[in-house]
């Protein structure tokens, strides 16, 4: 792990700032602390840093909208935090593009642990040689988080992307729900896919209706899976 690198951490609270940056700094991160929303917004704007630590109840702009803001222009590992326990916050935050979620209270080593996993997997995913699938006219580059269709690119978000990388890289294997949550997101089932159907279902609504050759088909009571119709049995990298 390299050491100094930047955490943004985000919350409304004093003491989870004092807290998270006491352990955070001893384990060897640079830490800059947002208040709002909107201030977020401009540290992560002005400073770059290589994680967020991001709070949903927040004035100004609340940690999904920002969240969302960021997924647009960003693949930035985001964790999220509430006070709240209701599953549907955690299944919209992953759908967002979080990269982990962790509910309030919490202990601040178990964050510190949770901020080393994922930028393990962050680095990971960036040290890979370059991974491209082609199918025909469907082309998936995960190292830039490009997919285009006969040239055009195809407006998914990070998490999409993974997803769909994920299938295509093996058509005809079925993944279940719970496995693409431990291997999109990184860790173990947690008790909701709605998520997964969620971006799947997202997936189909960008993508055209004619026949293309190949569809990202619901193996009911399972998962999901990657089918060719045009002879084609292995991904072209």
């Amino acid at each position: 792990m390299a050491s100094n690198q930047l955490i943004l951490i985000s919350d409304d609270q004093r003491i989870i700032h004092e807290t998270l940056e006491a352990y955070l700094t001893n384990e060897g991160f640079e830490c800059i602390s947002a208040y709002d929303g909107e201030e977020a917004i401009n540290l992560f704007n002005s400073r770059k840093p290589d994680l967020i630590i991001l709070d949903i109840m927040m004035p100004k702009k609340n940690g999904m909208e920002v969240c969302r803001e960021i997924r647009a222009v960003s693949h930035v590992p985001i964790i999220m935090l509430t006070a709240k326990s209701e599953e549907i916050d955690r299944v919209l935050g992953l759908e967002l593009g979080a990269d982990d979620y962790i509910v309030k209270p919490f202990s601040a080593r178990e964050v510190v642990a949770r901020v080393k996993a994922v930028l393990r997997r962050f680095s990971r995913q960036q040290e890979e040689p370059t991974q491209v699938i082609r199918y025909g006219g469907l082309e998936i580059n995960i190292n830039n988080y490009d997919v285009r269709l006969d040239g055009e690119r195809l407006p998914l978000t990070p998490k999409e992307v993974e997803i769909f990388q994920l299938l295509a890289s093996h058509p005809g294997k079925v993944y279940s729900r719970e496995k693409i949550l431990s291997l999109v997101w990184g860790y173990d089932y947690f008790g909701d896919t709605r998520a997964v159907d969620t971006q799947i279902k997202r997936i189909r609504q960008k993508l055209p209706g004619e026949e293309i050759g190949w569809a990202i088909k619901t193996v009911y009571g399972v998962g999901y899976r990657f089918e060719v119709y045009n002879g084609e049995e292995e991904p072209q990298r």
